[in-house]
C-alpha cells in the first residue's frame, strides 16, 4: 500500500490555483478535463515532490472542480492538510502579501494554520527545529477557525 493523493472539492479554478500555486507555492503536475462527465481534476504537488508525483502519481493534492455549482459547505470533519516549509515566517509573509488570513500565526516559530478559498485547513510546519519567536508573529492573535 502507498499514499497517492488527497482530494478536495473547489468552487473556482482560478481562485483556487491562485491560492494553492501562487500563494502557497505548489505546482501543477497534471490536469484531467472531463466535460462529458462535468468535472475537472487538477493535481498539485510540493515543488520538492513534483517530479516524483509526475512519474509515480503519488504525493499529490487533487483539486476537483465539479461543473454543477454545488455548495460544499464548511464541514470540519475533514481535518487538515499539512506541508513542511523551509522558512515558516517567509511562507506566512508571502501568504499575507497575497491576502490570505493567517488563522493561527507561527508564534512558536514552528506551526501555523491557514484556510484555502474553499475553507480547507492547512497546517504549515517549520522544517527542522523551530525558528526563534519573532515579531510580528509572536504577538499576532488567532483569527477565526482552522
Amino acid at each position: 500500500m502507498r499514499y497517492r493523493h488527497t482530494m478536495v472539492r473547489i468552487r473556482n479554478i482560478e481562485r483556487s490555483l491562485d491560492f494553492w500555486c501562487d500563494a502557497l507555492g505548489l505546482v501543477e503536475t497534471r490536469r484531467v478535463e472531463r466535460p462529458e462527465r462535468k468535472y475537472t481534476l487538477i493535481f498539485l504537488a510540493a515543488p520538492q515532490d513534483a517530479e516524483r508525483a509526475k512519474a509515480e502519481r503519488t504525493c499529490e493534492l487533487e483539486l476537483t472542480f465539479n461543473h454543477d455549482g454545488e455548495d460544499y459547505g464548511s464541514a470540519r470533519n475533514f481535518g487538515h492538510l499539512c506541508y513542511e516549509v523551509d522558512d515558516i515566517y517567509a511562507t506566512c509573509q508571502r501568504l499575507l502579501d497575497k491576502g490570505v488570513t493567517i488563522n493561527r500565526p507561527p508564534r512558536d516559530g514552528n506551526m501555523a494554520f491557514v484556510r484555502s478559498p474553499d475553507l480547507i485547513s492547512i497546517e504549515l510546519l517549520q522544517k527542522g527545529k523551530p525558528l526563534p519567536p519573532e515579531e510580528p508573529w509572536k504577538s499576532m492573535p488567532n483569527v477565526g477557525v482552522w
